[in-house]
């Protein structure tokens, strides 16, 4: 009769054994859906940031646009062909090319490094915006002949509005802004904001004699070959110079 207690006793602890499991599912669930709200909270907070700042969330801009913008390598050979004024893709009558201009050891002394990799994250960011313009990219060190001509220096924005010819097939000026960049602080936000916030409107439109379609230079045709001048006295020694203006100062004689 003593045992009545603890045999009577035995199923209810039974029972609550069998409900520790499911007690542990119930607060596994709850987690769960805890972890799920929290997660679209923080993404819709990061939206809103995103919007408020307007520049381009990198998680829904790739998700928005998957298809990335093109990056045309310039060369010397190319350059005309590719900057052609009045593409059909134009409007409303001006086409707007970004070029970023960089360099290596030669060129850019080694530091366009940090320059390189933001520019390459900021092409995705580029890309998810609507009214982005053509992207290009000038590497000095491969083409110095054309940074030259140019008078580009790294790391650099080139940006360039192209217009259309007019009725009577004459073609207004081309406007450029040449953007110099930091070469330690440079962050993908700043090639963004370039677009977003044209701040190349800040900068005083180029109209000197390395314009490249109005200067002097290009309306000549000289633009290339004045660029391989200086490519060569860049690579000339100092020794060979020297020598050569000793001889001529004694021929002048």
């Amino acid at each position: 009769m003593r045992f009545a207690p603890v045999l009577l006793a035995l199923p209810a602890m039974a029972a609550a054994q069998q409900q520790v499991p499911l007690f542990e599912q119930a607060k596994g669930w709850f987690n769960n859906i805890v972890g799920a709200a929290t997660s679209n909270i923080n993404s819709a907070s990061s939206a809103a940031a995103s919007a408020a700042s307007g520049v381009p969330n990198p998680v829904h801009a790739a998700a928005g646009k998957v298809q990335q913008l093109a990056v045309t390598d310039l060369t010397k050979e190319n350059y005309n062909q590719v900057l052609k004024p009045g593409a059909a893709t134009a409007s409303p009558g001006i086409e707007n090319w970004m070029i970023y201009t960089t360099g290596g050891n030669r060129t850019c002394f080694g530091l366009c490094d940090k320059a390189d990799v933001e520019w390459t994250k900021a092409i995705p960011l580029l890309s998810a915006i609507p009214s982005a313009p053509q992207l290009g990219r000038l590497d000095c060190e491969k083409e110095p002949q054309l940074c030259n001509a140019w008078g580009a220096g790294a790391p650099s924005v080139i940006y360039i509005q192209l217009p259309q010819p007019l009725p009577d097939q004459t073609t207004p000026a081309t406007t450029v802004h040449y953007l110099s960049l930091n070469r330690t602080t440079v962050s993908a936000q700043d090639f963004v904001q370039i677009v977003t916030d044209k701040t190349y409107q800040q900068k005083t439109p180029y109209e000197g004699f390395f314009h490249p379609f109005n200067g002097i230079l290009a309306q000549t045709g000289l633009a290339i070959p004045f660029g391989w001048v200086v490519y060569g006295f860049s690579v000339m020694p100092s020794w060979a110079l020297m020598i050569g203006i000793s001889f001529f100062s004694r021929t002048f004689m």
